[in-house]
């Protein structure tokens, strides 16, 4: 990969942004490789969780001029044809977050310097996010002139508050770290970039010595909680509970307490499409 590096250790994945020179904004090709990786961890059975992060000043300055320059996107706005084809376009580029908040395993950011326009789509679609004291956070589409269109309008007010969101959404300012801690859009904030990883590589190591299948149960419950009422997620929790419930799991966890050693527990299964063959 040209943009992204990944690495995994013990069930923990390791997906950085690596174009520190660029600002790490989000090209083409940052795109395609983002969609290609988040399909493979997606499959992965050894993978229990993931850390985002970033490199250089910013973590992201967000969406490349390169996308909309050199035979890139073409919006077509001269005739109701082509603005109807802008909604398809935006759902195909909707769905590499998609992809990543229907992720099988918790996903965490770890933000430092700037999370503009299309960083912040990202890290909104994440888990769980750290930052560093210096980072902030830009609805930045605001501030050329056009709303932004992936996901970030529609994630934003499920984590903190709707007048915050509006604020952010209106005028383009910028959210500091610490008022990004206060309104519950981050976890914690942490002095240096180095210690922002690390936070969010010990939170993932955490994770991954729980029972994976727990694990994707929880999240599944969470969003399903999240896009709908309490009382059909209620019912939703019962055929979840009813489907993952294994008491193996909870003998392994008493077992490993009791003797203060490390619970085993299996992966989850590897993924394998029918329209794969």
């Amino acid at each position: 990969m040209e943009c992204l590096t990944l690495t995994e250790d013990a069930g923990v994945g390791h997906l950085v942004l690596n174009r520190p020179d660029a600002m790490n904004t989000m090209s083409p090709q940052l795109w395609r490789e983002l969609e290609a990786v988040l399909d493979q961890l997606h499959r992965s059975p050894t993978l229990r969780a993931l850390v985002i992060s970033s490199t250089g000043r910013h973590f992201s300055a967000g969406m490349s001029l390169d996308v909309f320059q050199n035979g890139g996107i073409q919006l077509d706005d001269r005739s109701a044809e082509g603005r109807a084809a802008i909604v398809d376009l935006l759902a195909d580029m909707q769905q590499a977050f998609n992809r990543l908040d229907d992720l099988r395993v918790p996903t965490i950011a770890a933000i430092q310097g700037g999370c503009i326009g299309g960083a912040v789509d990202l890290v909104a679609a994440c888990d769980i996010r750290y930052a560093e004291a210096g980072a902030f956070f830009c609805i930045q589409e605001i501030n050329i002139g056009m709303a932004a269109d992936l996901g970030t309008l529609q994630r934003l007010p499920k984590l903190i508050p709707l007048g915050v969101v509006k604020e952010m959404a209106y005028t383009g300012r910028r959210l500091p770290a610490a008022r990004a801690l206060a309104v519950g859009l981050v976890n914690d904030v942490l002095p240096t970039p180095a210690e922002c990883i690390e936070a969010a590589l010990q939170c993932a190591r955490e994770i991954a010595q729980k029972p994976p299948v727990a694990v994707w149960g929880s999240k599944q419950a969470i969003h399903y909680a999240r896009d709908h009422g309490v009382k059909d997620s209620l019912q939703q929790m019962g055929w979840l509970q009813a489907a993952i419930w294994q008491n193996r799991n909870l003998m392994e966890a008493f077992a490993a307490t009791q003797t203060k050693r490390p619970a085993a527990f299996p992966d989850l299964a590897a993924l394998k499409f029918f329209r794969e063959g």
